[in-house]
């Protein structure tokens, strides 16, 4: 449900921006204030689940979503959806890390937790790519209300069906709230993705935007610092000693700002540009979609047998390869080439979830693997955030029109996969693994400095 509402959200973009006269930056806002809130809370949010209760916890996150997807789909403006986002977003962080957690615990064999994770992200996969789709459906027969209605019944089943098959746990020694490191995250995150959004309408010299950058580098420098040395940080700094680690956290990044800025940018350039309505629009993405779907599975059962390199290189390879195909689009493209587009881009996107968690997980003490995939799912949702904010940024930085100004969109699209391949090749090799090893030994006996 929280996957699905990243994504669904896209294809009624075009509606809402009529209905609510929103600009660009304004869509942009309702994309990132969802996923920029999810990035800033995880972490958090495993720590309180941990602390309080996974079973209470999901479901208190689950009655959060719903509200919040019910009081979005009554909001009577634009400032109050953008709200509402947020709120339905504090609601969805609640989700995500309690199900890491689980199949962490739960699966010790390394082959039969790749296949496990597998299954997560071909879940996440169906849910993020079918988005669209749904959403094309529900605002051409309804309206772009009646996207955020559907998580209101699927919310009780679920509250429902976690309260009967869930059984309550807990940490035995939970980790201490870390405020000082969760307001610092906030700042880094928000300023960063503010600044972006916002440069090209105040102007990138403006004091405002330079305020943004200067505040989201000044928190980066301190969260470092501070993290470094408490006893129970909220990012454990250790963990980027394995390049393993940081790898998948670096490709998480640029993956995921590879699916927002697909989304954003084909969903405006369907509607706004070709005249193609939300359902035709949803439709059109339904190859893209099979393909990430399929090669989720795909991804789960080629890691397991031979590790995340061969997947990790291809994803990146046909990620770039389908954002290519797209640099030159015009307004009259032919629909055979789109779909072609689709289907290799959708390729890659799925190939990417499976091989990232298990590279994140590489070498790591099952006790700390919750606190890792959470760490490791904030840079993905950061990623996801990022890429809306850069290729908005780049539309609404144009006088060129959509289609010209889209190219250079486009081409950054294509150039996240490319990093997806270097790093990929980086954090799988011999050197990369040792240091894996020889950091979840020190993870397993090391306690950390400070108060």
């Amino acid at each position: 449900m929280a996957g699905l509402d990243t994504t669904i959200v896209n294809v009624a973009l075009p509606s809402i921006q009529h209905a609510l006269h929103a600009s660009v930056s304004g869509l942009q806002w309702i994309i990132d204030a969802y996923t920029l809130v999810i990035a800033c809370l995880l972490m958090l949010s495993g720590s309180l689940a941990d602390r309080f209760g996974r079973r209470r916890f999901f479901q208190i996150g689950l009655i959060t979503f719903s509200l919040g997807s019910l009081a979005c789909s009554l909001t009577p403006s634009l400032g109050w959806l953008i709200a509402f986002r947020g709120l339905q977003a504090i609601g969805g962080s609640m989700l995500n890390p309690v199900a890491m957690s689980i199949i962490a615990n739960t699966f010790t064999d390394r082959a039969a937790r790749a296949k496990a994770i597998g299954l997560w992200g071909s879940v996440a996969g169906i849910s993020l790519a079918g988005g669209p789709v749904l959403g094309g459906l529900l605002v051409s027969g309804i309206g772009w209300r009646s996207i955020f209605w559907i998580n209101i019944p699927v919310g009780l089943i679920a509250i429902a069906l976690t309260q009967r098959f869930v059984p309550e746990s807990r940490a035995e020694h939970p980790r201490q709230l870390d405020l000082p490191g969760q307001l610092l995250v906030i700042a880094a995150l928000g300023c960063l993705t503010a600044g972006i959004i916002e440069g090209p309408r105040r102007g990138w010299d403006s004091a405002p935007i330079v305020a943004l950058f200067a505040c989201a580098i000044f928190a980066a420098t301190a969260l470092v610092l501070l993290e470094s040395r408490r006893r129970e940080p909220l990012v454990d700094m250790r963990y980027f000693r394995s390049a393993p680690f940081s790898g998948a956290a670096l490709i998480g990044v640029f993956a995921l700002a590879t699916l927002g800025g697909f989304l954003f940018l084909n969903t405006l350039y369907l509607q706004n540009v070709r005249g193609y309505s939300a359902l035709h629009a949803g439709l059109l993405t339904i190859p893209m979609a099979a393909m990430l779907a399929a090669f989720s599975v795909v991804a789960g059962r080629l890691v397991a047998r031979s590790g995340p390199r061969l997947s990790l290189i291809a994803s990146g390879g046909l990620i770039s390869v389908g954002a290519s195909l797209l640099i030159g689009l015009s307004a009259h493209t032919a629909m055979w080439y789109l779909i072609v587009a689709y289907l290799v881009y959708g390729a890659g996107a799925g190939l990417v979830s499976a091989p990232i968690t298990n590279t994140a997980l590489s070498g790591m003490p099952r006790d700390q693997s919750g606190v890792a995939g959470a760490i490791a799912s904030t840079f993905r949702q950061t990623g996801a955030a990022l890429g809306v904010a850069v290729t908005g940024a780049i539309i609404a930085g144009s006088s060129a029109g959509f289609v010209i100004s889209s190219h250079a969109a486009w081409a950054v699209v294509a150039s996240c996969g490319v990093m997806v391949v270097l790093l990929g090749l980086v954090s799988t090799g011999r050197w990369a693994l040792s240091t894996a090893e020889r950091n979840g030994a020190r993870l397993a006996t090391d306690i950390s400095p400070g108060p």
